[in-house]
């Protein structure tokens, strides 16, 4: 096997003083968190950072670039500062499952490329990592899964041959909830069997609370898809995969920039998936511009996934066209109010959901502000007419997905089952992909060694998904999937985030932090996060008295429709221009 682990590792930790220190106020913490449960072997070896006057600590690509250029470092050197970083901080976060063993070997031949006049592009020389149910065939791809410990592919996914023929190095394989946080509705997020838990980096302490302090984060890494190596300079960038909110909830959460793209523009062959019908892949990085290339590099079309090819590539293969810091002027942005921003009551229901806290919505009102500055038309209401729809059957919040057992066969009435279908369709089509080399032969051999390995820590949390999922019947259900696909599409783009922009003339709606996931992943559209500010972690049951919580990144969505990645990239980058609001964890220097 051609990598080296290094999963979470809390273990090595003593009673250092101060573990974290806030998105905005660097004051520090008096304890230090437990060990991990079944944390890997540390990487084989510890590499020094070299001498350098450059350091990879918040640098863009862009300035990667121009360092490498000039000669003031090579792809070697930001291979080997970011190792070195691996090492220092890897463990405390639990940010990697696997580390490779090849980099060094592929950065001294992409060096070689540029001293002979070779430059693939802005990705040349550039360390990255990919959420580990992504398909290498040089480090193992487990998805987090028991199951598949160790287990490494016979094909790469085509994003990653993208990434590398664009020069990217590819670093690590980042933690992730197991399989994508489809297992278990109690599971936490950056918890998976192979690892353990992983921590936000800023406040990697573990949850005191009663019932609650089994070893998760006190401040939530987001989705399944973990931004906490990125934001803490483990690594340039990462790629998560997104069925509904895995990247925009952990950029959001590490105050990184994400896009998660229309379902199509990047392929998902090599991918480990939950339901095509809304599985993507997205760049998440500290800067829009970064996460652009990213997006020009792995999109692509393939034969191996019959979706992709919908949406025109970048003209530079890189949205650089697209990075227009007077993007704001004139463009027409809607207010989704209802639900995102205040409460709403559903036909049906006696109690109000939705909304924001004080702290959000002051943020909120804050972030109009600089729109308009910088010559935005704010529309205010642009509601979605499917979230204020009187008519039951017409209303997006009264038909989510079906999740947990309440929800399996005969309780599934009033609920999509695009996932819980979608997963035993296509994990079994997955698995199948893999041939001899498969571990199993499908969810049903998954649910029974999940049983057998309970004692080894298999499921800790149970799989209450996997079992709905699995009492599916693919041919004899179909009727009811393709039923439930036409309402969700209804619901969220024909009389959702289509009609909301068609009747207002938006260029994009806005949202708080990651509100839109559930519609947006519904339809398939694109959106673009972009950090902003913080806000208090207020956690219920409370936090016992003393224990002082840091704030939690919070960021902003511009939402399109499909394909409108372009647009929203400019509109992005502009606020982004505008603020530079991105702040590093100040306890990993």
């Amino acid at each position: 096997m051609s990598a080296s682990s290094c999963a979470p590792l809390l273990n090595r930790l003593t009673a250092a003083l101060g573990l974290a220190a806030a998105l905005l106020v660097a004051s520090c913490d008096k304890a230090a968190p437990p060990a991990v449960e079944q944390a890997p072997p540390a990487a084989e070896a510890s590499v020094a950072a070299p001498a350098a006057t450059f350091s990879v600590v918040e640098a863009s690509f862009t300035d990667m670039q121009a360092a490498m250029e000039d000669g003031r470092v090579t792809s070697r050197q930001l291979v080997e500062q970011y190792l070195a970083r691996i090492d220092q901080y890897g463990e405390q976060l639990g940010a990697a499952l696997a580390v490779s063993d090849t980099a060094l070997q592929k950065a001294d031949e992409l060096d070689k490329e540029r001293a002979a006049g070779k430059v693939r592009g802005p990705l040349h020389g550039i360390p990255i990592a990919l959420k580990d149910n992504i398909h290498t065939t040089d480090m193992p791809t487990t998805g987090g899964a028991l199951a598949f410990k160790g287990y490494v592919p016979p094909y790469e996914a085509t994003l990653v041959s993208n990434l590398e023929a664009a020069g990217a190095i590819i670093l690590a394989k980042t933690t992730l909830t197991e399989l994508a946080n489809w297992v278990a509705t109690g599971m936490p997020n950056g918890y998976n069997a192979v690892g353990g838990y992983s921590y936000n980096p800023y406040d990697p302490r573990p949850d005191p609370r009663e019932g609650f302090d089994d070893g998760r984060p006190v401040l939530d890494t987001g989705g399944s898809s973990s931004g906490v190596g990125t934001a803490a300079n483990l690594w340039a960038a990462n790629v998560g995969t997104e069925t509904s909110g895995s990247t925009q909830i952990p950029a959001n959460n590490n105050a990184l920039a994400a896009i998660k793209p229309t379902v199509g523009r990047i392929s998902r062959h090599g991918i480990i998936p939950i339901t095509a019908d809304q599985d993507t892949a997205g760049p998440m990085a500290k800067y829009v511009a970064d996460a652009a290339a990213l997006l020009g590099a792995m999109e692509s079309q393939d034969a191996n996934d019959t979706t992709t090819g919908i949406c025109p590539p970048s003209a530079s293969g890189a949205y650089s066209e697209h990075l227009l810091a007077d993007a704001l002027a004139g463009a027409r942005i809607g207010i989704p109010r209802s639900f995102y921003y205040q409460p709403v009551t559903p036909p049906g229901s006696d109690s109000p959901t939705g909304g924001l806290s004080a702290a959000e919505a002051a943020a909120m009102e804050r972030v109009m502000a600089i729109l308009r500055d910088k010559g935005a038309v704010i529309v205010d209401p642009a509601d979605i007419p499917s979230v204020i729809a009187e008519a039951p059957e017409d209303n997006q919040l009264l038909f989510g997905n079906c999740y947990d057992l309440p929800q399996g066969k005969g309780g599934d009435e009033h609920c999509s089952i695009m996932l819980k279908y979608g997963m035993k369709r296509d994990f079994n089509s997955w698995l199948a992909s893999l041939g001899d080399s498969a571990p199993l032969a499908n969810l049903t051999a998954l649910r029974e060694f999940n049983l057998a390995h309970e004692a080894q820590g298999a499921i800790k949390y149970g799989q209450a998904e996997l079992d709905i999922s699995d009492e599916m019947d693919v041919e004899a259900d179909r009727d009811r999937w393709r039923a439930d696909r036409d309402k969700d599409i209804r619901l969220s783009r024909t009389e959702g985030i289509d009609a909301a922009l068609q009747v207002h003339n938006l260029d994009a709606l806005l949202f708080p932090a990651w509100k839109s996931e559930n519609i947006l992943n519904k339809a398939g559209y694109p959106a673009i996060i972009v950090p902003f500010t913080a806000v208090p972690n207020t956690l219920d049951p409370p936090l016992p008295e003393g224990f002082d919580p840091r704030p939690l990144p919070f960021g902003i969505s511009f939402v399109g429709t499909a394909c409108s990645e372009p647009r929203l990239i400019e509109l992005a980058y502009a606020f982004e221009q505008a603020t530079k609001a991105r702040r590093p964890p100040a306890r990993f220097p």
